[in-house]
């Protein structure tokens, strides 16, 4: 789709942040299939580089990240919301919670949102994870440091807003507490610290160790 026609599609009407985040994944299956091109890369006069430059691979990966880019513009121009909420069962106890979605931002008016919301997405993390193993991730989620119940208080004072995800099946849980500040599109990111960032608290049956 190129830049006219989406502002077309999006000069038509308000959309929702449901039916923005179905015309990303569409966008993004086009890309994908090798429909969606950004063929206007500059090459750098570089052969190694330039060779890397001309993949479609890295063609499709900037087309569809420029899209998303004036998915967000039309985001702040609309005051559009980037908030879906999601339902979690854990152990027979169940929360709605605010998330934004991994493929639009936080306005300003929902991050409000999401800091109201924190005390009670981390009550229930407490509740559910209580008796178990605690560990804090680190290098990308690939290095793993158990921690006690002190150091996540300590973690939640400094931090404005909270997620949660789960995995789980019939032999094991994992529960997994984001902590966070900044703007969600950038916490998981390290380019995003200081003013972004994350810290994810897993906990695990005892004996067990997190795969999330």
């Amino acid at each position: 789709m190129t830049n006219d026609e989406l502002e077309c599609i999006l000069m038509s009407k308000v959309y929702t942040a449901q039916e923005l985040i179905q015309i990303l994944a569409d966008e993004r299956q086009a890309c994908l299939k090798g429909k969606r091109l950004k063929l206007e890369i500059p090459v750098s006069g570089n052969p190694v580089i330039d060779q890397f430059l001309m993949t479609d691979g890295l063609q499709q990966f900037t087309a569809y990240q420029d899209f998303k880019a004036a998915i967000h513009e039309y985001q702040r121009e609309n005051q559009v919301s980037g908030i879906i909420w999601r339902e979690v069962t854990v152990k027979g106890k169940n929360l709605n919670y605010p998330e934004v979605d991994s493929e639009l931002i936080a306005l300003t008016s929902d991050l409000e949102i999401l800091k109201t919301a924190k005390d009670s997405i981390v009550e229930f993390w407490y509740g559910v994870s209580m008796g178990m193993d605690l560990y804090l991730s680190f290098n990308n989620n690939k290095q793993y440091q158990q921690i006690a119940t002190s150091d996540v208080v300590r973690i939640v004072q400094i931090t404005e807003w909270a997620s949660l995800c789960k995995w789980e099946n019939s032999s094991f849980l994992e529960i997994i507490l984001q902590l966070g500040w900044g703007k969600p599109e950038e916490a998981c990111y390290k380019r995003g610290r200081p003013q972004s960032g994350s810290e994810y608290i897993h906990a695990v049956n005892p004996g067990n160790h997190p795969i999330g």
